[in-house]
Parts: structure tokens; C-alpha cells; sequence
């Protein structure tokens, strides 16, 4: 599958994708254009592509994206996985430079504002790397449950993306498309005597999600369909194409 791409003044997007376990995130990245990893969890062991060795630390990461900015090459797609293991390595950083062994044992919160600002100081090379070498960007993270306090009814569990909220929310808001990728799960309910038991039932099917509901966070800039099929094939990779003015819109 190939993907034909525009001229530069089509800027490439920048992707967050999220998720259950296992569900095909790193394949996701692996199947964008011409795509280069950059590994902050050792996870890539069955999967074909060009990546950097596994990082261990946040100057590693910095250093991996100064080689892309600066040295020839022809990679279209920086994927970053994850951003939760990455956000250890900040942390790690950020606890280390203030002489204690964990960052939420520096007072007031002060260690999460300083990791807002390494985050910062990543998010401007992905940038440079999409306006100035012409990269996709693609970041992964891990999904977990967490309570979301909606100040329009009660609070309620939902699938949000497994990081410290200010982070986590930095993240989303420079990102152009918030991919959710989930099993489909049903619901049935049996009689068994005379109570009813309830019990999930799953198909199996994948599905990436990209409009925000109550169960999950997605979102996007371009008015792509609410569900895409996650099928094995890399075929949601046209329906991206059709979507975004970066790609021909007879992305193969």
C-alpha cells in the first residue's frame, strides 16, 4: 500500500492514537508512510520497521529528534511509542535534577509544572520536524479507566489516555486527530431462573473511534467518520488519506 502526498504547503497531521492492550497501536504507526520509531517501551519485536534503539531516558529522546532534524533521510513519519513510557523518562529526569527519588516528592506540584515545560521543549522538535522536514507525526498511549467529573451530570468511568492529566492534556490539544482503538463490545443480558445475568459478548471487530462519547476521548479537525474499521489490512489509512488535504485524495 503506498500513499501519495502533497506538495509542502499541506502540512502533515499530528496523530494521537490510544488504546486497550494490544488492539494494533504500534501497527498503526508501522503502516503509516515511510515510518521511523523512536521506542520508549520495548514493544516493536513483531513488527517490521526502521526504529532507533529503546530509549532510557528523555536526552536520549532529544537526541533521536535532533538526528532527524538535521541528517539526511527519507523518512514521512516520526512514531513515538509511547507517550506514557515517555513520560516516565521525564519524570525520572525531573526527579533526578532535584535530588529526590520520585517527582511527586518535590512540593506543590512543582515537579508536573517543570515536566509541562520538557513536554513543551518535545512538542516544539515534532514540530520543526513537521513544518521544516515534512513528518506525520504519530504518538501512541496506552488507554486506562478513569473517573471524568462532568460538571453537567454525575461522574462516570471512561477511557482516557493513561498519563497526569496536565500532560495528557497538552498533548490532545496539539494533536490534529485523537484516535480511540477499541474491541467492539456488546452487552446481553440472559434469564437464568429468575434473575437476569448480564455478560459482555465481543465480535472480535476493531474499530477506530474519532469523535469524543461518553465512554471515551477522540477528536478531529477534518471530519472523518465516527468509527473506522481497524482491520488488519491497513485500509483506514485510505479513509485517513480521503480525509486529510496532506494526502492525494487517491491515497492507494
Amino acid at each position: 500500500m503506498t500513499l501519495s502526498i502533497q506538495p509542502r504547503d499541506k502540512k502533515p497531521p499530528r496523530i494521537l492514537i490510544y488504546g486497550t492492550p494490544k488492539v494494533g497501536k504500534s501497527t498503526f504507526g508501522s503502516l503509516a508512510p515511510n515510518p521511523i520509531f523512536i521506542q520508549c517501551e520495548d514493544g516493536l519485536a513483531a513488527i517490521d520497521s526502521d526504529s532507533y534503539p529503546l530509549a532510557t531516558s528523555f536526552k536520549q529522546v532529544l537526541g533521536y529528534l535532533g538526528e532527524l532534524a538535521t541528517e539526511a533521510h527519507d523518512y514521512k513519519t516520526l512514531v513515538v511509542d509511547s507517550t506514557d513510557w515517555l513520560e516516565r523518562l521525564i519524570h525520572t529526569q525531573i526527579a533526578q535534577e532535584n535530588n529526590v527519588k520520585q517527582i511527586d516528592q518535590i512540593g506543590y506540584g512543582k515537579g508536573y509544572a517543570m515536566a509541562i515545560d520538557l513536554w513543551r521543549q518535545y512538542l516544539d522538535c515534532l514540530n520543526y520536524l513537521r513544518d521544516e522536514r515534512d513528518m506525520m507525526i504519530i504518538q501512541i498511549a496506552h488507554a486506562q479507566i478513569k473517573k471524568f467529573e462532568n460538571p453537567e451530570t454525575d461522574s462516570y468511568d471512561r477511557y482516557q489516555i493513561k498519563m497526569h492529566d496536565k500532560a495528557s492534556a497538552l498533548l490532545m490539544e496539539y494533536s490534529d486527530i485523537i484516535l480511540f482503538a477499541n474491541h467492539t463490545v456488546a452487552v446481553k443480558k440472559e434469564q437464568e431462573g429468575f434473575s437476569k445475568r448480564t455478560r459482555a459478548v465481543g465480535s472480535g471487530d476493531r474499530y477506530l473511534f474519532t469523535d469524543e462519547r461518553p465512554a471515551f476521548v477522540a477528536g478531529n479537525r477534518y471530519g472523518l467518520p465516527e468509527e473506522i474499521p481497524f482491520d488488519k489490512d491497513g485500509a483506514y489509512w485510505n479513509v485517513i488519506a480521503s480525509h486529510v488535504p496532506y494526502f492525494n485524495n487517491k491515497g492507494e
